[in-house]
């Protein structure tokens, strides 16, 4: 099998001969560009070592097929499914989609539906240090899904998708482009699975686009296996009255690097951006996050939940930018990390960079350990210490989970944790 650093991945026919075209350009820049350096301020604290990508070589057909299928079982009830394992399309249910709504495979909107495609598809720039594996993940994206909801649309139930990474040093590209039309509702639960404990390399995008009075709840839930290495780039678009709300639980991965941009461009736009982030053993989760206020009387609203053992490590990198226009702006941004371990390395650097008198604007970091009252209260009633630990983690990270409205995906995200911890 051929490494990622070596030469291009043969186009498949799925896509049309003009994304094959920009897939080309795309590997030129991954060339060009250089690597990430930790002097640049976007990688500061960065682990690079862990980036090095010279033995992930191109995925292979997954060999367990039906196995996959099985073992994508999300919430009870949905609106429609879609399956993928090792960057192709292996199952898609649909069982209660509104007329009009478009879920399919990403190459198959390449083709059927070019200029919904090439007006969302990665259009907003990177700015937050990810540039070359960007245009990574642009060069060797082989497939993903596509979600268009139309005007004054609402899905009632959510959607699923189920991306799945199988085999030793494989690389897969997950891509998910959401965009939902004005006065349009959606929900997405997005999993990114590992089918076994190999060593994996996943670089992944979404886009998420909002028009005007529309409201999106996306759930990340990355799961990969602790042998992975991951580039998670999010880029979400606000427009007028519209209110997006997105989670990101990073359950897995040895190291993940995750860069969120949430970008408010119309009057009343609102962006909740969330994230729960259990760390053990010699984990890494690096986070840098950009909320940019372009127009007046907009809100955002940041909680990143980070619970340290073991000698874990975490990195917060977050800006509030208001733009000279954006009077009015209510932006908010906090990070609490939990500390478990001595040997714990919680790094946080929240930051705000305003152009305008009038607003409100505030953001912070703190660091804590476990309360020993309420261990205490739990060892009273016979609770042994390393399940009492483990509970008050799961308080820590169901107070963010309690701001969901949706009872029964708050629900499902509280079993996730739970399993995820180890308490059920």
């Amino acid at each position: 099998m051929t490494t990622l650093t070596e030469h291009p991945t043969p186009a498949s026919s799925a896509w049309p001969a003009w994304f094959q075209t920009a897939q080309s350009d795309a590997l030129a820049e991954y060339d060009r560009l250089p690597p990430p350096v930790r002097k640049d301020e976007a990688w500061r604290f960065a682990n690079l070592q862990a980036l090095d990508l010279s033995a992930f070589v191109e995925a292979p057909p997954v060999a367990s097929e039906g196995r996959l299928i099985n073992a994508s079982i999300g919430l009870n009830e949905t609106a429609a499914k879609l399956i993928l394992g090792n960057n192709a399309l292996l199952h898609r249910e649909s069982t209660a989609l509104p007329e009009g709504v478009i879920f399919e495979t990403l190459e198959s909107a390449a083709t059927h539906h070019a200029d919904l495609f090439r007006r969302f598809f990665m259009a907003q720039p990177v700015e937050l240090g990810s540039h070359k594996f960007a245009a990574l993940h642009k060069a060797r994206l082989a497939g993903g899904a596509f979600l268009y909801v139309p005007a004054n649309t609402s899905v009632a139930l959510p959607i699923e998708i189920f991306q799945w990474a199988e085999g030793r040093h494989t690389s897969v590209f997950p891509h998910t482009l959401i965009v939902c039309g004005e006065n349009s509702r959606v929900t997405v639960v997005d999993y990114f699975k590992s089918a076994d404990h190999l060593p994996a390399f996943a670089c992944g995008v979404n886009d998420l686009h909002l028009e005007r009075g529309a409201k999106l709840t996306y759930i990340a839930v990355q799961d990969w296996s602790r042998e992975t290495t991951a580039v998670h780039l999010n880029s979400t678009i606000v427009g007028r009255d519209a209110t997006s709300t997105a989670l990101i639980a990073n359950f897995g991965g040895g190291y993940v690097r995750g860069e969120s941009l949430s970008r408010l461009v119309g009057e009343g736009a609102r962006s909740e951006m969330y994230s729960i982030n259990p760390v053990e053993g010699t984990r890494e989760i690096d986070q840098r996050t950009l909320q940019d206020h372009v127009a007046p009387h907009a809100t955002s609203d940041l909680l990143y939940l980070n619970a340290l053992d073991d000698k874990s490590r975490t990195i917060f990198a977050g800006l509030i930018k208001v733009q000279p226009g954006a009077k009015g702006t209510d932006a908010y941004q906090k990070v609490k990390n939990l500390i478990l371990s001595d040997d714990a390395d919680p790094n946080s650097m929240p930051g705000l960079e305003i152009l305008n008198d009038e607003v409100r604007c505030s953001h912070g970091a703190t660091n804590g350990p476990v309360s020993a009252e309420e261990l205490f209260y739990m060892a009273a009633r016979g609770i042994p210490k390393d399940k009492a630990r483990r509970l008050v983690v799961n308080g820590f990270f169901n107070s963010l989970l309690e701001r969901l409205e949706d009872d029964a995906l708050r629900a499902h995200l509280e079993s996730l944790l739970a399993a995820r911890l180890a308490i059920t």
